[in-house]
């Protein structure tokens, strides 16, 4: 028992390219949040990203031949997957850009991996190589690079604090879809996930927002809703479902790595949000560390400075 922890698998081949597009759909989620918070309260994007996603996603369950559980203990799983994978998380992470901009949230968000890693250690359910502690470290600085000079008890130090949480929920969804959703349709998880976080959302928007009470929102954060919705949650979730299934859940987390140029790059270029220099060294320092608890570089240097080898 004490070694049954596994090496990380291997990426497949095809999943490289869905994990771009799987960074460009997580990206824009940045860039939408960005914009809705402008007039809407956290949990309530929160509250329409997943019932609209959930709308979105249902005809295609039937189209794609898949099926929701009919017991209701059938629903356990998915309510453990839309509490870990959208709940906790998407509401720390709404709420964080308050204080913080897009392009620091995605970047703190790239962290994922790296709690992914001690999650999965954690529960034995992949080794912890000295790599990816070393790995850990490295990310680890580059948050603290990212912190802004100010008092500890700053709005800035807040917002970091809660986007890493929902990092941390992340690692551990990642634990959750490995053990409970092996041969499960990629579109019955992403629906059944989403289903349960609505119902969850809706009870916790209404106590706390009260929607119907906020004043109706202008065309562009509809818009922003619509696109978090159906591109950045519903599409997004049958990509990210269909590569854990071949890959596993460590290497989908490595998207993360890739979401920042994007959310920077949209907040910068379309919400006016300044690009200061600390955030593209911390983005660059977490990078390195997720280039490193991955891995395949070194092993690819290594094959092309050995000589000999077919």
């Amino acid at each position: 028992m004490a070694n049954s922890a596994k090496a990380a698998p291997e990426m497949h081949p095809q999943d490289w390219l869905l994990l771009v597009f799987l960074s460009a759909l997580w990206g824009g989620s940045f860039f939408f949040v960005g914009v809705a918070i402008r007039e809407l309260p956290p949990t309530t994007i929160v509250l329409a990203r997943v019932g609209l996603g959930a709308l979105i996603l249902l005809p295609f369950v039937r189209i794609f031949g898949g099926k929701l559980p009919r017991r209701p203990i059938d629903w356990l799983p998915y309510a453990g997957m839309g509490m870990l994978n959208n709940v906790i998380p998407f509401s720390l992470s709404a709420t964080g850009q308050i204080y913080v901009t897009s392009g620091m949230a995605s970047v703190l968000n790239a962290t994922t991996p790296l709690f992914t890693v001690l999650v999965m250690a954690g529960f034995r359910e992949e080794r912890l190589s000295l790599r990816r502690v070393v790995g850990v470290i490295l990310g680890l600085a580059g948050v603290i690079i990212l912190r802004q000079p100010g008092p500890a008890g700053s709005d800035q130090l807040i917002g970091i604090l809660l986007c890493l949480g929902a990092a941390l929920s992340y690692g551990f969804s990642g634990l959750w879809a490995r053990r409970k959703f092996a041969g499960v349709p990629p579109i019955t998880s992403a629906a059944g996930q989403l289903i349960c976080s609505s119902i969850v959302m809706a009870v916790i928007a209404s106590a706390i927002d009260q929607p119907w009470t906020l004043q109706a929102p202008s065309l562009a954060t509809w818009l922003a809703l619509i696109g978090i919705a159906a591109f950045s949650t519903a599409l997004a979730y049958i990509v990210f479902f269909g590569i854990i299934a071949r890959s596993g859940a460590s290497n989908v987390m490595l998207v993360t790595l890739l979401i920042p140029v994007t959310a920077i790059l949209l907040g910068w270029l379309v919400l006016g949000e300044p690009l200061a220099p600390r955030e593209i060294a911390g983005a660059l320092v977490i990078g390195s560390a997720l280039i490193v608890i991955d891995g395949r570089v070194f092993g690819w240097v290594r094959q092309r400075l050995t000589p000999g080898e077919a």
